[in-house]
């Protein structure tokens, strides 16, 4: 029988790809999302499904439903995004996460927290590990992001400890795919899209910082192993990522060279404040635990994430601003 499952940030990049999974399991779908970077297009294959229901909502607020699960993604992820407006990042993370385990002890519902790599800042450890607590700047331009998901993380746990609140914990790195934002600033989108018009390849820095790159659809699995994980006493936090990392420098080249294009690899502008040098996770626990493992190689992901944004930049459907 299938169950009923809360998405918030739903009609976002991995919301709207969990949202399909989740329906093709066969259970019904409440997304939830204000669209600040999420679109309705993302969500278009579910909009006719007769076990999917779409409300516009800003998390930040209470929601009063009926549900057995709930999937908390509703986050700006990016830092040309969630740096567009800090205060209401850090709210997000925050109050969204207060209303969501008030809702789940409300109606005794699990509850998944998306986390996020950036809880390590400029890791001093590498790889990263879970128990590894962090060198985050809290006063630098990416704090609201990173502390707003650290203090998150804090409110599920304490939400566990105190109300027995079944919780579960992931901490994303970086994942790509069909549906990223094109202006998100992440570097699988910029350099796509500069290298599918033809544009130089534009490099922060030396280009050898590294980052390790997960696909969406091997995120997702791990998401879902987490979630049915059983006995419910594993919350994690639990890193789900690709442990293959490379310089970013070497990941515009790839790029180039699958689009088969003539771009020019260009070091133009300097780190941005607080950009960590590695990235990388380490996944033994998710091994162990979870028995997951990414199995999509950066090549093949990176050749459907091409045709995605190929497709969508000959439809003049546009590159669209934030919140649009």
């Amino acid at each position: 029988m299938g169950k009923r499952i809360l998405v918030t940030g739903g009609a976002g990049f991995l919301g709207s790809h969990l949202c399909e999974r989740l329906l093709a399991a066969g259970h019904d779908v409440l997304c939830v999302d204000n669209y600040f970077t999420g679109n309705k297009d993302n969500i278009a294959p579910c909009l006719g499904h007769p076990h999917f229901e779409l409300m516009r909502h800003d998390v930040t607020f209470p929601l009063y439903v009926e549900v057995d699960e709930i999937y908390n993604l509703a986050c700006p992820a990016s830092p040309i995004h969630y740096q567009h407006d800090p205060v209401q990042t850090t709210k997000t993370s925050v109050h969204g996460a207060i209303n969501m385990l008030g809702l789940a002890k409300r109606v005794r519902a699990k509850v998944f927290q998306s986390s996020t790599s950036e809880v390590y800042g400029d890791p001093t450890v590498h790889p990263q590990v879970e128990g590894y607590r962090g060198n985050v700047n809290p006063l630098g331009p990416r704090a609201c992001y990173d502390e707003g998901k650290r203090c998150a993380e804090t409110l599920f746990f304490d939400y566990h400890r105190q109300h027995k609140l079944r919780i579960k914990v992931a901490r994303i790195f970086n994942t790509y795919g069909p549906r990223m934002h094109p202006n998100d600033g992440r570097v699988v989108s910029n350099f796509v899209v500069q290298a599918l018009k033809g544009e130089d390849i534009t490099l922060y820095g030396d280009g050898m910082q590294t980052r390790a790159f997960c696909y969406v659809d091997d995120q997702l699995d791990g998401w879902l192993r987490l979630m049915d994980h059983t006995p419910d006493e594993f919350t994690g936090p639990v890193n789900i990522g690709n442990p293959v990392e490379i310089p970013v420098k070497e990941l515009a080249s790839r790029i180039v060279k699958i689009v088969n294009g003539k771009s020019k690899i260009v070091h133009t502008r300097p780190l941005p404040v607080d950009d960590p040098l590695q990235r990388c996770p380490d996944i033994t626990l998710a091994r162990k635990e979870l028995k997951w493992e990414p199995k999509v190689d950066l090549d093949t992901g990176l050749r459907k994430t091409i045709e995605y944004f190929d497709a969508l930049l000959k439809s003049n459907t546009g590159v669209r601003g934030i919140g649009r």
